[in-house]
């Protein structure tokens, strides 16, 4: 096997991929394919952390336009749905013996250390796994925002998009036979073309600071490590072409 490109990565993962096939709630299969690929990625040596959505159990925004919450009060339930999911990742990669820490933006010291920047580093460099729960801590701000702000802060070489499809195309794939794949994209053209790689204000924060993201598909077993070793699978966005 090769030498990973990449020695400290952030992956992103939305809470709809942890459904798998169901319509809403944590496939136990997703999870244990993810904590495999998690594994596979520590025996390389690569420090991992993990920023995952909370939409498999609730979207803010959605409900609020629907249901008349306050926007802000949806996003702290969202937020919420984050730290769900972030204590399932655990429990599953603990069983394989992957030793991991929950870091919450929003204080909840019975289930998770507060985040705090360099309790994250110190864990990363003993080779734990840290996941990144509860956003930015801050409404109006998308686990987008919060996964390109961790991934600075740690100082990540990279963060990888896992998503279901093999790229970012210039339209939905699952609907269009004839997208259009690109494998590589600056940050002007993604924000230019409209193109859901990751919001604007992601975007805008990975191009001010030359962070690339790798978006690739992670249902297909060994992608995660196929990127870390350098190969050319699914899209890269970076500073230019």
């Amino acid at each position: 096997m090769g030498k990973p490109v990449y020695r400290r990565i952030l992956l992103k993962l939305s809470g709809e991929a942890l459904m798998g096939k169901q319509e809403f709630g944590i496939d136990p299969g997703v999870l244990s394919e993810l904590a495999a690929e998690v594994g596979d990625l520590t025996k390389l040596g690569v420090q991992v952390a993990l920023v995952v959505g909370g939409g498999n159990i609730f979207r803010g925004i959605r409900t609020s336009k629907e249901y008349g919450i306050d926007r802000a009060s949806a996003d702290y339930m969202g937020m919420l749905a984050t730290v769900i999911n972030s204590l399932a990742l655990q429990e599953r990669l603990e069983r394989d013996g992957i030793t991991t820490r929950v870091l919450s933006a929003i204080e909840m010291r019975a289930i998770a250390e507060p985040y705090i920047r360099r309790r994250a580093l110190r864990h990363l460099e003993k080779g734990r796994v840290v996941i990144f729960a509860a956003g930015t801590g801050n409404p109006y701000f998308t686990t987008d925002t919060a996964a390109a702000l961790r991934a600075m802060e740690i100082n990540a070489d990279a963060i990888l998009k896992a998503t279901k499809v093999d790229g970012v195309y210039d339209r939905d794939p699952m609907i269009h036979k004839k997208a259009k794949k690109f494998r590589e994209l600056s940050y002007i053209e993604v924000l230019q073309k409209n193109l859901k790689v990751m919001d604007a204000t992601a975007i805008s924060l990975c191009m001010d600071n030359g962070l690339p993201i790798v978006v690739f598909n992670l249902t297909k077993r060994g992608n995660v490590v196929r990127v870390v070793l350098g190969e050319k699978i699914g899209t890269v966005v970076h500073g230019g072409r």
